[in-house]
């Protein structure tokens, strides 16, 4: 069963990733969701150089989605410190709800745009 469900994410995640690009006026930026933790990383893909990330390591004794919330306040905070104001979102194969919908909804309202 997850070697199917990981070969159904890859499938989702190419289909995005054909669609979605990151530049240097609105990079990409792409998360990772594990059973443990998450991960945000702001992308330039012309270069393939990571702008700024995050991640909810260290923050074990919150529950997942307060973890998620903030490491969409974290990202968006160092997208701002960076110059980074417009990004496009890479859901990376995962849908949008729970954790991924966490930060999303967190970035934006810590000013970032979609």
């Amino acid at each position: 069963m997850t070697t199917k469900k990981q070969e159904r994410r890859i499938k989702i995640k190419f289909r995005i990733r054909k669609k979605v690009n990151g530049t240097a006026e609105c990079p990409r930026m792409s998360v990772f969701r594990s059973n443990k933790q998450i991960y945000v990383q702001i992308i330039n893909d012309l270069t393939g150089q990571t702008l700024c990330a995050a991640s909810s390591l260290g923050m074990e004794t919150m529950p997942k989605i307060a973890q998620a919330e903030k490491v969409g306040e974290i990202v968006a905070q160092k997208a701002k410190d960076a110059g980074i104001t417009t990004v496009v979102f890479d859901r990376n194969g995962y849908l949008y709800h729970g954790r991924v919908k966490a930060i999303a909804d967190a970035a934006r309202k810590g000013g970032l745009k979609f």
